[in-house]
Order: structure tokens, then C-alpha cells, then sequence
């Protein structure tokens, strides 16, 4: 099944058809930086994307330090 995610970004609507479990945990995340019911401009826009973009890095410097760790548990073994 699909799912429909809506957003109007600078007055333009954006229709998405998604798998239903990704829809659902997009639309949450969605949630978190816009308005669903409204209109967002380009400014808030641009302060999601570099918001999940940092996200994305943190995480990558946490997944790199557990597996620097674990290659050295490794190694202690």
C-alpha cells in the first residue's frame, strides 16, 4: 500500500506517494520542522535540510567511534 504525504513549500504543494511505514515516520519527522496545514517558505526549508544534515553527522561521528572502539576491543582480545 501507499500513502500520500502533502507539503507547500513557497506556495507550491508537493504531493509524495510513499510506502506506508516510511510515510509514517516521514510525516512524523515532517511534523518536527513544518507546517502541514500551512505554507512554509524557502528559509524553512533550508533550516530542516542543514538541521538533518547535522543530524546525519552526529550520527556518522557516533557510528565511526563505536567502531573504533569495537577494532579496538577487538584487537585487545
Amino acid at each position: 500500500m501507499s500513502k500520500k504525504v502533502s507539503l507547500t513549500v513557497n506556495r507550491s504543494r508537493f504531493d509524495i506517494d510513499l510506502d506506508d511505514a516510511f510515510a509514517d515516520f516521514l510525516l512524523h519527522q515532517l511534523e518536527k520542522d513544518f507546517k502541514l496545514d500551512g505554507n512554509n517558505d524557502l528559509k524553512v526549508l533550508l533550516q530542516a535540510y542543514v538541521k538533518k544534515n547535522y543530524e546525519l553527522f552526529e550520527q556518522d561521528r557516533k557510528i565511526v567511534k563505536l567502531l573504533e572502539q569495537m577494532t579496538v576491543e577487538s584487537a585487545e582480545a
